[in-house]
């Protein structure tokens, strides 16, 4: 192995953590959007510069040698103060500055429009994230506030409750419990339902254990929103959900009776002295109340009161 560098490439060290999380080449590529041989120069220059063997090929992707799992920490702990010191440099310079987060099926137009005009020299952006990401995204200093759904590690963060949405049942057409007024749990004992990698996400959202303490069935894992849909609509499983989710046509949903509802939050890091966060906070309060936003984009329905907003 050649002498190590004194400098690291921060960019070849994240490329490093995306790979150690994935542990296969072509889905890390995938995320980092290169192309399988470029990433693996990249981790052979890394390695040159740390000066050690970092990660080994295997039958089933690569694995993290000794020297990887000692530098893996670090590498994050590398790439967080980085973002950190970015974020402090950008606010010291544009004081006037936010970024907004906001996960699946959860709108926040009037919060950020009312912003942008109470607030016109303001530099106010939004950014959309996957579900399992808010809190990274916010201790990273990408996003300065989130608004997404319980459950999510407080660690760290402030979180304000903005707004319940009760929680549905969703089925393929066809389902033996489509058409129903409503279910309990006690209808889906048996029921296979989806898996994610995030085990509160599984306990929240699987309700498991049950209230009686029994397990709730297994299902296959889902890493995206779109495996869970799938799984829902080809008869794998059914899903507990929020009742905003936006489905495929090839699916259905039916109130869940006996179970508590969701809750839509707004996060921010704690102890965040910044002006505009709380303004955004106060906003958001205002706004995002999951109640049926006036407009053409909400046509009443026939008895006249207007759809529902999905948040």
């Amino acid at each position: 192995m050649p002498r190590p560098s004194a400098d690291l490439d921060l960019r070849l060290v994240r490329y490093f953590t995306v790979l150690a999380e994935h542990r296969r080449f072509v889905s890390a590529a995938e995320e980092l959007r290169i192309t399988q041989p470029s990433l693996s120069r990249q981790i052979s220059k890394l390695e040159t510069q740390v000066g050690a063997r970092l990660l080994e090929r295997t039958a089933r992707g690569s694995r993290l040698t000794e020297a990887g799992e000692a530098f893996l920490p670090h590498a994050r702990a590398l790439l967080r103060s980085a973002a950190h010191a970015t974020a402090a440099a950008r606010t010291a310079a544009q004081p006037q500055r936010i970024t907004i987060g906001y996960t699946a099926d959860l709108f926040i137009t009037a919060a950020v429009r009312h912003m942008r005009h109470h607030h016109p020299d303001a530099d106010i952006h939004t950014s959309y994230l996957s579900w399992d990401s808010p809190r990274e995204a916010l201790l990273d200093h990408r996003v300065d506030a989130v608004v997404t759904r319980l459950p999510l590690t407080t660690d760290g963060l402030t979180v304000t409750t903005l707004y319940d949405e009760p929680r549905v049942l969703a089925v393929p057409l066809g389902h033996s419990l489509a058409g129903r007024a409503s279910v309990t749990l006690d209808d889906i004992a048996d029921e296979p339902l989806p898996r994610v990698p995030d085990p509160a996400w599984n306990a929240y959202w699987r309700i498991d254990p049950r209230p009686d303490g029994r397990p709730a069935p297994g299902g296959p894992l889902a890493r995206v929103a779109e495996d869970k849909l799938e799984f829902v609509a080809s008869g794998q499983a059914v899903a507990i959900m929020p009742v905003t989710a936006r489905l495929r046509p090839d699916i259905t949903t039916i109130p869940l009776r006996g179970v508590d509802p969701g809750h839509v939050v707004l996060a921010t890091r704690a102890a965040d002295p910044s002006r505009l966060l709380a303004a955004f906070r106060s906003s958001a309060r205002t706004h995002l109340t999951g109640r049926p936003a006036p407009g053409p984009s909400s046509p009443p329905t026939r008895d006249g009161r207007r759809g529902a907003a999905r948040g």
